[in-house]
């Protein structure tokens, strides 16, 4: 069966990095354009993140961009998010999905798999 597997999650001072992992397996990754999700509590799951299935397109919203960096390594299955300048405001749990559409989509229930999610926390 498909599996998700996100880590690199923990607790980081404000203006910190992390660097999250997703590993992928039971599906062909190449095909599937990737995901990082974020949902903290009483919010609703915000896309953070896309690459699509080659690598050659990626998406950010505003909240994230020139901090975040998405990339993927299709040979490992891994997909990866690169966050600096970390603020508090973006304490959540962090998910990994995968959608099987080769075009970036940016709404979560477009998206066929997810991963059990990490807790990312930025102190103040």
């Amino acid at each position: 069966q498909v599996q998700l597997v996100e880590s690199g999650g923990g607790l980081v001072q404000a203006g910190g990095s992390l660097r999250l992992s997703c590993a992928a397996s039971g599906l062909s990754f190449s095909w599937y354009t990737m995901g990082w999700f974020r949902q903290a509590p009483g919010k609703e799951r915000e896309l953070v993140a896309a690459v699509n299935y080659s690598g050659g397109s990626t998406y950010y919203p505003d909240s994230v961009k020139g901090r975040f960096t998405i990339s993927r390594d299709n040979a490992k299955s891994t997909v990866y998010l690169q966050m600096n300048s970390l603020k508090p405001e973006d304490t959540a749990v962090y998910y990994c999905a995968a959608d099987r559409n080769m075009r970036i989509r940016t709404t979560a229930h477009q998206y066929d798999y997810w991963g059990q999610g990490t807790q990312v926390t930025v102190s103040s």
